[in-house]
């Protein structure tokens, strides 16, 4: 196999044009290629210096999951630092996380911040929104978001052997009706849920129970209703 490592966006697009593979951090990829073969070509972008922002608004695709860290949005560092073992962080990618794997511990986090896609396809890079990027599957290059008032994120423990544990991502976004996004990661299902909040808390929950998350069991529903009030407190404070 060859690992081809572009330092350039036509480069990269090259890449794909050969048909080459994205390999991301290859922490999930690589057991399927010793299982079913390995490509003949394959890509990396951790030269791409578009693959590689991480600052106010944007995260690239190719940053490694234990670079992330203040300088994005509580519900992304916190999502990201909750992701398997340290060794897997200082190997996994930010698009091998989210476009990879069936996991996708950052989904939640990039729903809640409104996130946009920048993608590169053999035909030249393009802006996509997340339900394009995870039902097409092209080569992300970054996130790119509005900053929220506040946001927070909800992790519960972890059963040995048993299905993914519940994640809930919260963030509060500025405007003349303020508005609270609410993503849950359910097993392996992704529910999502936007209201306004300038109303008392209890019109927003039950606002959002009229959202997709209000279908959740009811213990994932409590565990919802407690990350929300915490979070719209915070956002009260500010």
């Amino acid at each position: 196999m060859l690992l081809r490592l572009p330092t350039s966006l036509p480069e990269a697009q090259e890449c794909l044009t050969d048909g080459a593979v994205p390999v991301g951090g290859a922490t999930l990829v690589w057991a399927a290629w010793q299982r079913d073969g390995f490509p003949e070509q394959a890509v990396s972008l951790r030269e791409v210096p578009e693959a590689n922002v991480l600052g106010a608004g944007e995260l690239g695709a190719a940053v490694l999951l234990h670079r992330i860290d203040e300088r994005v949005p509580e519900v992304l560092h916190r999502a990201a630092a909750g992701i398997g073992t340290g060794a897997v962080r200082r190997t996994a990618t930010v698009g091998g996380n989210i476009v990879g794997s069936t996991l996708r511990c950052l989904l939640p986090a990039a729903l809640v911040l409104g996130a946009r896609a920048r993608v590169l396809a053999a035909e030249g890079p393009f802006e996509a929104d997340l339900a394009e990027l995870l039902a097409k599957k092209p080569l992300l290059l970054s996130l790119h978001w509005d900053e929220p008032l506040v946001s927070g994120y909800r992790k519960a423990t972890e059963a040995p052997g048993g299905p993914p544990p519940l994640v809930v991502a919260t963030a509060v976004h500025p405007g003349e009706r303020p508005g609270l996004r609410v993503a849950v990661r359910d097993g392996y299902d992704f529910l999502s849920g936007s209201v306004p909040c300038d109303t008392p808390a209890d019109t927003v929950l039950d606002a959002l129970g009229g959202t997709a998350v209000g279908a959740l069991p009811a213990e994932a529903r409590e565990v919802v209703r407690e990350q929300v009030l915490s979070t719209l407190v915070r956002a009260a404070s500010l």
